[in-house]
């Protein structure tokens, strides 16, 4: 098995701990939900610059909605693995409440324009509603870095079994990139609104840079280099089929 595929197990049991905090190891009891907002868009070649564009408007607005406590986070990404008709670009904010989420939503939509632009109208759309109880980020805005990860589908019955090894394995892992400053943030999300195949979920990280990508990368490959078994275990829990990497070109994130 390559290094990519032993550390993408690697992501996905994390991505399967929905349950687990990610401070377990350090008596942290447990995190309360965070709501996410996605919005993602296929933009035609043509226009990837008027998307940029469009998305630079709404940062005064999320900076004034995170200052007021209604947000945590929020960014923007360009996809760098592209497929025919799937997406290029893409925005998200993150609450603490689903009416948190919704009153951001609401003062985007009354922004002159916002849902009136060409390069929209050009453009395939998806929108999700996304929930998380295993994340963790460092404070601070960021300008450019990456944003990875990976989804996966989780077998019935084998949440529990993966939460255990994620506790045992991989949360101390990722804890300590996040204390060293390798990654800046990281999180696990399930669909808080059901528009996909029950039991997906989505493991994501971020980094500031190429090297810290780099970092992380060989920080999970050391973790199952040291433990091969890992890999078996996680096998044996997922269901392989609709398994999807994706890696993103952070254009800015700002956490609180």
């Amino acid at each position: 098995m390559n290094n990519r595929a032993r550390w993408s197990l690697g992501f996905l049991s994390l991505a399967l701990a929905v349950g687990v905090p990610l401070r377990a190891q350090s008596g942290d009891q447990g995190k309360a939900p965070v709501y996410t907002y996605l919005a993602e868009w296929a933009v035609p070649r043509a226009q990837w610059a008027d998307m940029v564009k469009l998305d630079e408007q709404d940062r005064a607005l999320m900076d004034k909605l995170v200052a007021d406590g209604t947000l945590t986070s929020y960014g923007a990404f360009t996809n760098l693995i592209h497929q025919e008709g799937e997406a290029t670009h893409g925005t998200w904010f993150t609450a603490t409440s689903e009416g948190n989420l919704l009153k951001a939503l609401e003062a985007v939509y009354a922004q002159p324009g916002s849902t009136t632009a060409p390069v929209q109208g050009a453009s395939k759309h998806w929108d999700y509603v996304l929930v998380s109880r295993t994340y963790n980020q460092r404070p601070g805005k960021y300008e450019g870095g990456y944003l990875a990860g990976d989804q996966w589908f989780v077998k019935p019955g084998s949440m529990r079994a993966y939460n255990d090894l994620l506790k045992a394995a991989l949360v101390p892992v990722c804890e300590k990139l996040l204390a060293d400053g390798v990654v800046t943030a990281y999180g696990v999300d399930t669909e808080d609104f059901h528009t996909e195949k029950p039991g997906r979920v989505t493991f994501y990280y971020t980094t500031a840079d190429a090297s810290a990508f780099d970092k992380a990368s060989k920080a999970f490959d050391d973790a199952f280099e040291k433990n091969p078994a890992l890999v078996s275990a996680f096998q044996s829990m997922v269901d392989r089929e609709g398994h999807r990497d994706f890696l993103n070109r952070l254009r800015y994130m700002s956490n609180k």
